[in-house]
This record gives C-alpha cells, sequence and structure tokens, in this order.
C-alpha cells in the first residue's frame, strides 16, 4: 500500500514540477519566474523526501534540508536584487 500511495504522490510532484518549470520559461514577467523557481525548490524538496521514504534510507533528508536552506537563501537574494538592485548592503 505504501508502495502504491509514494508511486502515485511521486508521479504528481513531477507533473507539478513540469509544470514549474514551463512557468518558469513562458512566465509574463520576472515576479511570476521568481515564484515559479521557488515552488520548483519545494518540489524538489517533497521529490527528494519521498524518495528517501521509498529508499528507506536517512541521507535524502539531510539534502533535502540543504535544498531548502539554499533556496530559501536564493530566494531571499534575487528578491532583494529585484527590489533594490543591490544584494549587499
Amino acid at each position: 500500500m505504501l508502495d502504491t500511495a509514494l508511486l502515485i504522490s511521486l508521479t504528481l510532484i513531477v507533473l507539478a514540477m513540469a509544470m514549474n518549470v514551463y512557468r518558469l520559461a513562458i512566465g509574463p514577467d520576472v515576479p511570476d519566474r521568481l515564484l515559479a523557481l521557488d515552488t520548483l525548490y519545494v518540489n524538489s524538496i517533497a521529490l527528494i523526501v519521498l524518495l528517501g521514504l521509498w529508499l528507506n534510507t536517512k541521507t535524502y533528508f539531510e539534502a533535502a534540508i540543504l535544498i531548502a536552506m539554499l533556496g530559501f537563501i536564493g530566494t531571499m537574494a534575487v528578491c532583494r536584487y529585484l527590489l533594490r538592485g543591490d544584494i549587499i548592503e
């Protein structure tokens, strides 16, 4: 039962990631693309966690935490650059 649920959720997350890549490429303006990139980070974290559950290892959870931190820092840097034109004050 768990394998079926993991397979269905992996499929749906990959589909969501494909839609995010489409929005990232076709987005009408920069904030839409930034939001698509941030959502892509969240979906990749969910994909890695589900893969860790499927393979029954703890290493993937640590990688998911690392990607979450890098995604947050990257999103904050791009937002600061778009708002102020400078990342570091």
